[in-house]
């Protein structure tokens, strides 16, 4: 069965995330053939507007009474979901449930959708705008071989897929990957930064920042070897490189500085399921 073959998709919440997730699916190779969205926002659903076999609906009591969907995309943030996810136990009986929201356990949807839902709770990252991300899923007792096969595909038609058995490796993978991308438009705005610092005038700064860190990913993204081994290549003894990494390997360096703030995003995700 191909993405094509279900019987459509429902996504509740087409912010940043949905979004990202929802564009993926449309250019991707086998696009959905209907997704009904609920976004109560018209700035999140404006690109999308029109387009066919979408549907947009200001919340879940405008949706037609006979909407069968193959999925329920949950794209909501964590903070909603208690007021947003119970609207949603009718399509139990039919439908799997995936969610995107950071923190909230898979135990707590099946206290709104009933101990029967089919549930899996995913972490995906915003590149799956352009079909580079990636995404952890775990999923509960009650989904079926069919039902994870259908959201492999929505999630590989935005990028990478890592399946999990214990739900708990959720909240790290959303420190690391989920939250990562930030980390990386935060290099690149410190380089550019550094880079004015030293010298350049800001707009080459930046231009050299973004263009070296897009690079280095791209050349990453394409390469078998490891990014040690990368890091390495790039490093002459007594060079420049090394007299930077010199700074950033230090004892407090960029390495204890991620590791915190990898622990205060998991420590955040772990607060936010209560």
């Amino acid at each position: 069965m191909t993405l094509s073959d279900a019987d459509g998709l429902l996504l509740v919440g087409c912010g940043k995330m949905g979004g990202a997730l929802l564009a993926g699916w449309l250019t991707g190779a086998n696009p959905p053939p209907a997704v009904a969205i609920v976004e109560p926002a018209a700035a999140g659903v404006a690109a999308f507007r029109g387009r066919p076999g979408i549907s947009i609906h200001a919340d879940a009591a405008a949706l037609p009474a006979g909407l069968a969907p193959a999925a329920v995309i949950f794209a909501v943030k964590p903070q909603g979901m208690e007021t947003v996810v119970p609207a949603y136990r009718r399509f139990a009986a039919a439908s799997v449930f995936l969610s995107i929201a950071a923190g909230r356990t898979i135990g707590f949807f099946e206290s709104h959708l009933g101990a029967r839902a089919a549930i899996i709770r995913a972490m995906p990252n915003t590149p799956a705008a352009i079909g580079r991300g990636i995404t952890v899923a775990c999923p509960n007792a009650q989904v079926g071989a069919a039902q994870r096969a259908l959201c492999t595909r929505l999630l590989t038609a935005a990028g990478e897929i890592a399946w999990i058995a214990d739900e708990a490796l959720l909240d790290p993978v959303t420190a690391v990957s989920g939250t990562g991308p930030a980390y990386v438009f935060l290099l690149v705005e410190c380089l550019a930064e550094a880079g004015e610092k030293a010298g350049l005038p800001a707009e080459l700064a930046m231009r050299l920042a973004r263009a070296t860190v897009a690079g280095a990913g791209e050349l990453l993204h394409r390469s078998t070897e490891p990014a040690a081994t990368l890091r390495q290549n790039v490093t002459s003894p007594k060079g420049t490189t090394a007299a930077a990494l010199d700074v950033l390997m230090a004892e407090d360096g960029l390495e204890r500085l991620m590791t915190r703030a990898v622990a205060a995003a998991t420590k955040r995700a772990r607060d936010l399921a209560g």
